[in-house]
């Protein structure tokens, strides 16, 4: 095991006096091309040309000597510490810090950062972090090859956002574009990068400072879900939507579909619990009536005026779906592009048992509830509305 392993964070900035005295002494050093280009790596050192961090953590484990690793920006946020600390390696770490990529980054925009998302994508994924950046107004992004600016922005599709990229930050290379995400695909982008991305309607900047990391100081300012509304379609009481977020379980990283979004009340749900989401509904009059109770939660929604099932065939993959109409042709579109869980209801048993056996021989794993929840006037106990429903939700198998 190596005698000693020193993680420098480099930002471009003169190395410290720590760093320099760490590479004196090293037999190993481990890093980037432009890192082990610096004139103080030793010359009789070993040099690890970093690629999978796994295979580097292995040799720097079985090194007998001083090794010394380097990483762009802050090592321990997304960085190097993590996979040498890990178990399996069992190397002990001393860490020379530096500036973050993403606080170099939104040095160079001019723009706080306390209350943005920060996401590392990768190819495998890229789809989760463009979702993050679908559902909030604020987004730093860590891209890596396969997994960058284009890519984000082609990803985005219909989605207006403005993107702040930042090529080679800290180098003589360095250089900051600002563009819109539709014309970012036409770009070739220089690695490494890092993307702000920004805009979207409904999340107004915060005026005050917040106190949650990625957070604006208003972000508790509504607390709940599925609280009663006006113009809610037939049978679809507070209490029905809120099983139906319970057996969807929107997270963040989550694309939503909202199928038949009627007053948005499932939709703006969802995204407050930080899903990104995407609101269908054939009423323009709904479609309006989303839009304005996103703006009014200060949630970001995509909303798409249409029928379904023929206009989902443009839309992104799903993760999880609720079809709150259309029947069992809409629900077996829908399984057919395969989402983890889907759920929605019917009035009536035929019409259940029609969505049920749709779902199973779509091979999904069915559940069908009955709902009944009666509203009542606390000062006379006396019946105010009465709702009868068929609940059904589904999950997709895991496949091993």
């Amino acid at each position: 095991m190596a005698d000693r392993v020193t993680v420098i964070g480099w930002d471009g900035s003169p190395l410290t006096a720590a760093a320099r005295s760490a590479l004196s002494a090293a037999t190993l050093v481990a890093g980037a091309a432009h890192h082990l280009a610096l004139p103080e790596v030793p010359p009789t050192a070993e040099r690890i040309r970093l690629g999978s961090l796994g295979l580097a953590a292995r040799r720097i484990a079985g090194h007998r000597g001083t090794a010394v690793v380097f990483a762009d920006g802050d090592p321990g946020f997304f960085g190097v510490v993590r996979t040498l600390r890990a178990p399996e390696h069992g190397l002990e770490v001393e860490v020379v810090p530096a500036v973050s990529s993403v606080a170099a980054a939104f040095a160079r925009a001019a723009m706080p950062w306390d209350d943005a998302q920060v996401v590392v994508a990768h190819p495998r994924t890229l789809r989760r972090a463009v979702n993050v950046c679908r559902a909030h107004a604020k987004v730093a992004v860590l891209t890596s090859p396969g997994a960058g600016p284009a890519e984000l922005a082609l990803l985005l599709d219909g989605v207006h956002r403005t993107f702040v990229v930042c090529e080679e930050l800290g180098t003589d290379r360095e250089q900051v574009s600002v563009l819109t995400s539709d014309k970012a695909a036409d770009h070739s982008w220089r690695d490494p990068n890092v993307v702000i991305v920004i805009g979207g309607a409904g999340q107004a900047p915060a005026a005050e400072p917040g106190w949650l990391l990625g957070q604006g100081a208003a972000h508790s300012a509504d607390r709940g879900w599925a609280r009663p509304q006006p113009d809610t379609g037939e049978g679809e009481s507070a209490q029905l939507r809120a099983a139906q977020l319970a057996r969807l379980g929107p997270r963040a990283g989550d694309l939503v579909w909202d199928i038949g979004a009627g007053s948005g009340g499932v939709a703006v749900d969802a995204a407050a619990l930080g899903a990104a989401v995407i609101a269908v509904d054939a009423d323009p009059r709904a479609c309006e009536r989303v839009t304005a109770a996103a703006r009014k939660r200060g949630v970001q929604l995509q909303v798409v005026a249409g029928r379904a099932p023929h206009v989902l065939e443009s839309l992104p993959e799903p993760d999880v779906v609720r079809v709150g109409g259309g029947g069992a042709e809409v629900v077996a579109a829908v399984a057919d592009r395969r989402p983890e869980r889907i759920v929605s209801h019917a009035s009536t048993r035929d019409e259940a048992e029609a969505i049920g056996r749709t779902l199973t021989e779509h091979g999904y794993a069915v559940e069908c509830a009955l709902l009944q929840s009666v509203a009542l006037d606390p000062r006379t106990w006396a019946e105010q509305d009465r709702s009868v429903v068929f609940l059904l939700s589904a999950e997709r198998p895991v496949t091993r």
